[in-house]
């Protein structure tokens, strides 16, 4: 069972992760061999204040 977790910062539409979420499946699948039904995907929000990159908030 393939376990993803993906950070976003937050702003991303639903949309946006649906089609996310479909590309991550099929590379999941073509590339383990797994079965689309047991690929399992959380996406996990992150605010722009709580996430920084080389000492600086984003």
């Amino acid at each position: 069972m393939p376990l993803v977790h993906i950070e976003l910062l937050e702003g991303r539409t639903a949309e946006q992760k649906e089609a996310l979420v479909k590309d991550v499946t099929e590379a999941i699948v073509k590339n383990t061999g797994a079965k689309t039904e047991n690929v399992h995907i959380v996406i996990s929000d992150m605010k722009k204040g709580d996430y920084a990159v080389g000492g600086k908030m984003k």
